[in-house]
């Protein structure tokens, strides 16, 4: 059984929650693409805990968390990440976490780089995390990137790094004006880092291709959403990888297998992290007043995410995108003190009004068509079944169902790991 959990929009859809809470009925869980430009947030009995880099299984003990082939790994931020973990009472071994050998490593100077970069464009800068995503994704196709597996072989990769040290200094020094690379400290840094993950680097792709013979249940987990995907999302604005569930297999490091259940995650509002057309945004006293419900801050960077009510036509797109069976859907409760709840029903283009999701220059040009329906002005979090819900909350779910066409199995009603019920 090959499960994906993706996000349907813009990504901060709660992912990490989904997968905190189906990952009991999985073997195995894997991250198979992105870095740490984004967190998942998970409560459960542990504690709170924000997630970058690691999977999301990795809070429970039984299950076996992978970093497929896909990701790109910043050792200094996973060293930490692991240490907070492991101060929480979590552990993790060898057994518990493996890492895939040709998984990516994100450099001290890809972090340089992503800020050298964005403070060239300026006011046109992407909205980058500066955590040096886009860089080390570059510097992968350009076949110019260190993997997991090298640190195994250490005499050899200082051997290529320094070439490697050579080629990037052009870069910095001939474009940015800044100092070049120092070979020196780039060796220490891997060294020091590195040792403690030897340990947990293996070949992946066996791994899974032999669980999933064995009839072993895996669990995927995407970061971001699909309208930040590096192809299908609201390009330029977009993350440097491919955040849709199709290309799970691949970033996992099984392509010869396929996807048995697409589950996307939205919210039950709209939320966006960083730069771009965000056609449904709110603003001012309204907007501030939905986030605070929501405690709508970047997980990763802190930053106050940008908010607004839930968009039909780029949720249609995303689960369209995702190839999704079903939906969770998150943050059902944050919406619970407002009386009336705003819909983003369509766009109007150029004059025209579509349900279609626009890409390229036609979406800068989009203008919200919004649509008003009921809210519930009750508490809903000790919710755990359907008829529990007030008619209002059931008709708000089913509205949205029927918009998305798409069923919403899973509706969370809390951020507690068992605040949640299921149709």
């Amino acid at each position: 059984m090959l499960t994906a959990i993706t996000g349907i929009n813009w990504g901060d859809e709660g992912k990490g929650r989904m997968v905190d809470l189906l990952s009991r009925d999985y073997d195995v869980v894997v991250r198979y693409q992105g870095g740490n430009n984004a967190g998942h947030t998970v409560v459960n009995e542990r504690g709170k805990f924000i997630l970058n880099l690691l999977p999301s299984g990795i809070l429970r003990d039984e299950v076996v968390n992978v970093m497929g082939n896909g990701m790109v790994i910043d050792l200094e931020h996973l060293h930490g990440e692991m240490g907070r973990l492991r101060e929480g009472g979590i552990e993790i071994t060898p057994k518990h976490l493996k890492i895939s050998d040709k998984a990516v490593i994100c450099m001290p100077y890809h972090k340089q780089q992503d800020c050298l970069e964005e403070d060239r464009l300026g006011d046109a800068k992407y909205g980058s995390t500066r955590r040096g995503i886009a860089p080390v994704y570059g510097d992968k196709y350009m076949k110019k990137a260190i993997r997991m597996g090298d640190l195994l072989e250490m005499d050899k990769l200082k051997e290529r790094l320094r070439g490697i040290v050579e080629w990037k200094s052009l870069t910095f020094t001939g474009v940015y004006g800044a100092d070049p690379i120092n070979y020196e400290e780039m060796v220490a840094w891997l060294e020091r880092y590195g040792e403690e993950f030897r340990p947990y680097i293996c070949d992946t792709s066996l791994f899974l291709d032999e669980a999933e013979k064995a009839g072993k249940k895996i669990l995927f987990e995407a970061q971001l959403g699909a309208l930040r995907d590096i192809d299908f999302g609201i390009y330029p604005y977009t993350s440097s990888s491919s955040t849709i569930g199709a290309y799970a297999p691949i970033g996992s490091g099984i392509p010869n297998h396929k996807l048995d259940l697409s589950i996307g995650v939205m919210k039950a509002y709209s939320t966006c992290v960083g730069e771009g057309p965000f056609t449904c945004e709110l603003f001012g006293e309204e907007a501030e007043n939905l986030r605070k419900a929501g405690g709508e801050y970047g997980a990763a960077t802190g930053r106050p995410r940008r908010v607004g009510p839930f968009d039909v036509p780029a949720s249609r797109y995303g689960v369209r995108m995702q190839g999704a069976d079903e939906i969770a859907l998150t943050k059902m409760d944050v919406l619970s003190g407002f009386e009336t709840l705003p819909v983003c029903v369509a766009y109007e283009v150029d004059g025209v009004r579509t349900t279609n999701f626009p890409t390229g220059a036609a979406l800068d040009r989009a203008k919200p068509v919004i649509e008003y329906v009921p809210g519930w002005n009750c508490d809903i979090t000790g919710c755990r079944s359907w008829d529990e819900l007030p008619k209002a909350a059931q008709d708000y779910i089913l509205y949205l169902e029927k918009a998305v066409n798409c069923p919403i199995k899973y509706v969370s009603v809390g951020a507690e790991r068992e605040q949640y019920l299921v149709r």
